[in-house]
């Protein structure tokens, strides 16, 4: 399944979507696939501060428990409560219904910064 158009990326896999003054963050299929069976996942309050490449939450499989970074900084507006009592949805649809946070972003411009999907599938294919 091919990566979407519009998203960018950190190198340890975060993704960021642009929707106006909005960047919606989730993880990519990519990472999820190698996390495999997931248990528990923490994530900011709404309200929250968080800052571009600062951790932000902890994903935990049965193998492990791995940081989440923040590609973007912003306030936390919007937190999606239905994954952490669904991580299934994660496996199922990491682009749209497994976004993580919605931020109200504060660096609008801290989105080209981030990796573009050709820059993104070099990292995947170095990892392999």
């Amino acid at each position: 399944m091919g990566r979407p158009d519009g998203y960018r990326y950190l190198k340890t896999h975060e993704w960021a979507r642009v929707e106006g003054e909005f960047t919606y963050i989730g993880l990519s299929d990519y990472a999820i696939r190698h996390l495999s069976d997931l248990v528990f996942l923490d994530l900011p309050d709404v309200g929250q501060d968080i800052m571009q490449n600062e951790p932000v939450g902890e994903i935990e499989s049965v193998k492990a428990v791995s940081d989440l970074y923040a590609p973007m900084t912003g306030e936390v507006v919007e937190r999606n409560d239905r994954l952490i009592e669904e991580l299934e949805t994660l496996k199922k649809d990491p682009w749209n219904e497994g976004w993580m946070l919605k931020v109200r972003m504060e660096k609008p411009s801290e989105f080209d910064n981030l990796l573009d999907d050709a820059a993104y599938q070099r990292v995947v294919d170095s990892s392999e």
